[in-house]
This record gives C-alpha cells, structure tokens and sequence, in this order.
C-alpha cells in the first residue's frame, strides 16, 4: 500500500519503518479503525500478540497468510481461557438466567474484540499480499462491492466473508422451497429447519388455500417460496436491509418463483390486505452488537411489536397473522408469556390454534454451553392470530 494513495473514510492509520501510511478501513460491524496500529508476523509470539490486542493495539499482519490463520487460533484459545473461569465463576453465583445471558454477551464481545485486533491487508482488486494467501476477491466483491481502493480489515471479518461465500456458492437445500436457498453474506441463513418445518406443515387458512400471503421481513426468501410451492398465488415478501432484498430476488429467480413472489423493499407491511400474513421476527429481545445479528436479536422487540400491532389492519375478514416465534427469551428471562398475551390482546388479536416444534440444532445438546438450559428448554411456536 502506498500512502500517497487517497482513500475515503473511515481510514486506518500507522507507521511502518519510520513511515506514515493510510488506508481505507472495512468492517463487518461498523466498529471505527483501531487508533493503534502495530506491524506483525511470524517472529511475534501468541503471548505477545494476544498482550497487545487486550491492551487496544491492533496487528496488522505483513508475515505468512497461513502463520495468520494459527496466530488467530492461538489468540481464539487465550481469549477463550478466562471466558471459561467466568463462566465457571458465573454458574456459582447466578441469580438469574438474564444475568447469564448478559455475562455471556459481555464476554462474546470481548473475545471478538480480540480477534478482531489481528488485521490483513488488501490491495486495490482485493488481492491479500501476503505469502500462501487464498484468491478471495469474488468473496470480497459479493460482500463489499466492486474494489476501489486499497484497504485494511480483520482476519476474523475475512473468515466471515470466506465462510459467507461458500454458503452462498453451496446453498442449502430446502425441499418446501423447491430447491436450494443461497444465503448472501449478512443475512440470516435458514440453517434452523425448525421455521421452515412450521409454515410447510401448518394447514393453510381456507381463505388462502390458492389467494394472497404477505411474508414480513422475508430475509432470503425462504419462506416466501414455501408459501409459493404451497400453491399460494401472490406472494409479496417484504424487507428493509437492502443485502436481504438481493438475496431473496435472487433465491426467488433461481427458484423460478419470480411470477408469484414479489420482493419489495418495506418497513414490515407491503400495501393492502391479505388472508395470510406470515412474520418469523428476531427471537431476543435485545440491542445487536453489529449488523450480522440483525436477524437473531430484535431491541425492546420492535419488530415483534410492530407485526403484531400492525397485523389486524393488513388481514382480511377470516384471514390468519401467523407469527413464528422461539420461547427462548422466555427462558433466559427476557420476556415473559404473559406480556406476549398482553401484546397480543393490546393489538385486537385472538389465538386460534399454536404449533410447536422441538429445536434440533447441536446447541441443544452441549452442556457446556453458558445457555445450555435455556436452550434444551426451548419450543418454537407457530402462533396462528386472528383479528378480534
């Protein structure tokens, strides 16, 4: 990277053999460039490394690519070292499981925060200059767009951008849909089958055997074609974050659903009515620490609260809202069945009939998980909801 090079904000600044350097930062959370900057490879210990993150100082990594990749697990098993004493020291004195949920939250963040210390360099095409590096830049170009510039980001934010790319290049295969679903890189993949098992099996209301179904903050579309493949007629799957908006046209178009499933971009509700509106929010009750966990935790449950209070002016007479929605807040402390009873009469709204569903996902079955007995109490619920 040249200094000379003019770069748009935000931008990393640091030194390196006695010279000033620049270049445009890239976050997958939106945290602001690290204010210190050290220059590192393979003749920097773990010890040290991991010493220098914990104090703030990021390391911006000119050795190995693959020396990297073991320095960032070596720094994930320092990080993970005190995380175990905590929890072991948590677990003695909890008082509440919203307590342990906290306690963990805290001690996610700082252990990203570490991780994220460790930096890798991009040049302008999104080549990574460094010895035994692997060609990203189709990840990088789906996740950031076409390359500009120059640019610095985390190890740990290009693994994530790795990872996004072969789920995206795999999909993964839903029969209800029709086919295979492509996750784009930050949006809530359907890795959880217990959402897709709930709408493919639910009988569909008479009034919308073959008519009109809204599917509210459709994410990859996945439901949306489920809907579809079900014989609904007109889909209209709505959503605001503008990666789920190209992520479900795409699934939809590659599905061949593209005549019956409309995406539009929408704050919850699309225009007019229907007799089927069907919303699976973001489980947690909760502020997300970046825009990845848009999908798992909803802040003082906007969008849960927004469906259900906006759902009787968007149902036709007999149609049904169903709501799918995990009891894990529940367990955790973060909310109580009684005040989900009391949002949904405050809203005009009457229970007609609830599914349920086991998870299956490994979570639910590793004990050493913080949350593990919230998660193995855990039901997911399909709420079907009626205006009164």
């Amino acid at each position: 990277m040249n200094k000379s090079v003019l770069v748009t904000v935000p931008a990393l600044h640091w030194l390196e053999d006695g010279k000033a350097f620049e270049a445009r930062w890239r976050s997958h959370t939106g945290a602001p460039p690290p204010r210190r900057v050290a220059v590192a490879d393979g003749k920097m210990t773990a010890d040290e490394a991991y010493g220098l993150a914990c104090q703030g100082t990021a390391l911006l990594w000119r050795g190995d690519f693959q020396e990297a990749r073991q320095m960032f697990s070596a720094l994930g098993k320092r990080a993970d070292r005190p995380q175990r004493k905590s929890r072991e020291s948590a677990t003695r004195s909890m008082a509440t499981p919203a307590e342990a949920f906290h306690l963990y939250r805290q001690a996610r963040s700082q252990r990203a925060r570490t991780l994220n210390a460790l930096l890798i360099p991009l040049n302008d095409d999104y080549l990574i200059p460094l010895p035994r590096a692997p060609d990203i830049r189709q990840a990088c170009v789906e996740t950031f767009g076409p390359a500009e510039t120059a640019s610095v980001t985390s190890l740990r934010a290009l693994l994530g951008v790795i990872g996004a790319h072969e789920w995206r290049t795999k999909g993964i295969e839903i029969p209800e849909a029709g086919g295979r679903i492509h996750p784009h890189f930050g949006v809530f993949a359907p890795i959880r089958r217990e959402y897709v098992d709930l709408v493919s099996t639910t009988p569909l209301p008479t009034s919308a055997s073959s008519s009109v179904a809204f599917d509210i903050g459709t994410g990859t579309g996945v439901l949306a074609a489920v809907l579809a493949r079900r014989g609904i007629e007109r889909v209209t799957a709505t959503d605001l974050d503008p990666r789920a908006l190209a992520c479900a046209r795409e699934n939809i178009r590659q599905l061949g659903l593209s005549e019956r499933v409309d995406v539009v971009q929408a704050d919850l509700f699309p225009a007019g009515r229907a007799p089927l509106v069907v919303c699976n929010p973001p489980w947690i009750p909760a502020r997300p620490s970046s825009p990845l966990e848009n999908g798992i935790y909803d802040p003082e449950s906007r969008m849960l609260r927004g469906f259900l209070g906006g759902l009787p002016e968007h149902l036709e007479g007999g149609g049904e809202g169903w709501l799918i929605l995990s009891d894990l807040a529940e367990h955790l402390g973060l909310r109580t069945r009684a005040q989900l009873l009391e949002e949904l009469d405050a809203a005009g709204l009457r229970v007609v009939g609830r599914n349920e569903i086991t998870p299956r996902h490994p979570r639910t079955a590793d004990k050493m998980d913080p949350l593990h007995i919230a998660r193995a109490a855990e039901i997911t619920s399909l709420w079907r909801l009626a205006a009164r």
